[in-house]
């Protein structure tokens, strides 16, 4: 069989499996946040916690619930890092340094994933498992809850009540990624991923020298840091390591679980608006730019006929696949080297993380995000027609633009700005591997990029474990997470106070293919409008 045969049977294999998924995963995911039963386990938790379930959260109560539980995971991932060596199964360790932990507790709170170190020589197994792995539960878990508060404020109506941000997330890890994450698990160890606790395995390598390969309880972080779109390896090669993926099934697997909820969370927001059709709507535009993007990466690596950076065990083509799907889903686990990409490849993934990781995006951030593009894409229509827009009989009023807008700002900004700064101090320009070509300026935008959309993959060539890169990445990620999820939540509430207006004959039908060329389109331009004088600094003058 030919490459571009295999290539093309596993991305038709993928599409397939998804869609088999869908209906009943989305379904499943909207029956669990319109239930008003709870789980004897979950009466425990509030009761423990002293939770009353049953009281709804205006967004500003929600939003400082989120932030509250955010900051105290935070502090809690920094402490364990600072306190490693005193901790069982250090493996010997040392503390972590502060400001590597800052940075690490950050991007794994924001659901980032960002690893300016080699996990397996850095972290110990108490700290991976109890530490990043539990944040990669519940960051993604939090995406997920912000996603079903914004669908309450288009499904409701003359309230200002969005839900309880403490059942969302216990119910999201409890009956939704916990389940996933065993079958997963066991799924992954019958591949051949490894799941123990050993110190490391001493082997003998091609030249002779003697090895040690740490091991570790690998499958069950890995199906949690595909699943839930976090993306931080275990091991420093991330994916490429054949103890975290070692063949073309397994790789498969892999990108099946890193896309199995955001394009699931569209059915479960067809159902949950009571329209279908809506979710099936956003799912063709999601769909829509993942297979450019999937096809223009696969274009730019088979043309370039280069294996720098890949792994032999998947070539090009499962390559390319794997990097549109994790940089379109602020995933940022990798199975190849992108910086090692041809300039227009590297170039896909950077501009792939630019859109807003919307194309299907993060567990939760993707379906929010693409939602607010939505509504920015209504009133670019109610503004060509000189009627007020709607968009699922809601009304968008200056207050819900002022809203979209600022949204739509806040990540191009503080990506921008940092990699200004960065490009204009010494101490960071420093870092900086590839200084005389525009790949050095590339390498900069795309680690601001990646973490300011929370994405969290990288370019090889930037050495980013520095006090400056620690300091502002982490910063990034903050600012990049927090920001557009206080202002989707405001824009949320304010929706749900509205009363819904009737459907007439000059309302846009937000369901049909004319909505969904004019969404791609506004996508496309903004972020082209937005970026396209910093990939001309780059990618871009580089390829050319």
């Amino acid at each position: 069989m030919s490459d571009a045969a295999a290539g093309l049977l596993q991305v038709g294999l993928l599409v397939a499996c998804l869609a088999v998924a869908y209906r009943p995963l989305g379904g499943y995911m909207a029956r669990v946040y319109t239930s008003e039963s709870d789980l004897r386990v979950e009466r425990g938790a509030y009761r423990l916690f002293g939770v009353d379930a049953r009281a709804d959260q205006t967004w500003a109560v929600y939003a400082r619930s989120l932030i509250a539980f955010s900051a105290v995971s935070m502090f809690l991932l920094y402490i364990l890092q600072r306190v490693q060596s005193h901790l069982p199964l250090s493996l010997g360790l040392p503390n972590v340094e502060s400001g590597l932990a800052f940075n690490t507790a950050a991007s794994f709170v924001a659901n980032t994933n960002w690893q300016s170190y080699s996990p397996e020589a850095t972290m110990g197994h108490l700290v991976q498992f109890a530490g990043l792995a539990v944040q990669n539960f519940l960051s993604a878990a939090v995406g997920i809850t912000v996603a079903i508060a914004v669908i309450r404020g288009f499904a409701r109506s003359k309230t200002d009540r969005l839900g309880n941000f403490w059942v969302d997330l216990t119910r999201t890890v409890l009956r939704v990624l916990l389940p996933i994450a065993v079958i997963g698990t066991l799924a992954l160890v019958a591949m051949g991923v490894v799941q123990n606790f050993s110190g490391g395995h001493e082997v003998t390598s091609v030249v002779g020298q003697a090895q040690t390969i740490p091991g570790g309880p690998v499958a069950s972080q890995e199906v949690i840091k595909e699943l839930g779109t976090n993306g931080g390896g275990f091991y420093n090669a991330n994916s490429a390591h054949p103890f975290e993926n070692p063949n073309g099934l397994s790789n498969l697997f892999e990108i099946f679980l890193l896309l199995l909820i955001p394009v699931s969370l569209t059915r479960t927001f067809g159902l949950m608006v009571k329209d279908k059709r809506q979710g099936y709507a956003i799912l063709g535009v999601m769909g829509t730019l993942w297979a450019a993007f999937t096809f223009a990466a696969t274009f730019f690596e088979v043309r370039g006929n280069s294996l720098e950076g890949k792994e032999t065990r998947f070539g090009e083509w499962a390559s390319a696949l794997f990097a549109s799907s994790t940089t379109g889903t602020s995933t940022g686990a990798v199975n190849s080297a992108h910086d090692s990409f041809t300039p227009l490849g590297g170039g896909t993934a950077l501009f792939h993380m630019m859109l807003g990781e919307v194309s299907p995006g993060g567990t939760g951030t993707g379906l929010y995000g693409m939602l607010i593009l939505a509504v920015l894409t209504v009133f670019i229509a109610g503004l060509m027609v000189g009627r007020t827009p709607e968009y699922l009989r809601k009304k968008i009023t200056a207050r819900e633009m002022k809203l979209v807008s600022l949204y739509i700002l806040t990540t191009p900004t503080v990506v921008l700005v940092g990699a200004s700064i960065a490009m204009g101090l010494a101490v960071a320009r420093a870092s900086i591997f590839n200084t005389d070509s525009p790949h050095g300026f590339t390498e900069v935008l795309y680690a601001f990029t990646s973490a300011g959309n929370n994405n969290g993959s990288a370019f090889g060539g930037l050495s980013a474990n520095t006090p400056f890169y620690n300091t502002a990445l982490g910063i990034v990620m903050l600012l990049g997470r927090f920001l557009p999820i206080v202002l989707a939540l405001a824009l949320a509430g304010s929706l749900a106070k509205q009363q819904p207006v009737p459907v007439t004959q000059g309302t846009l039908p937000t369901h049909k293919a004319l909505f969904v060329t004019m969404l791609v389109g506004v996508v496309l331009i903004v972020t082209g409008l937005t970026y396209f004088p910093a990939l001309t600094l780059g990618p871009l003058a580089e390829g050319l």
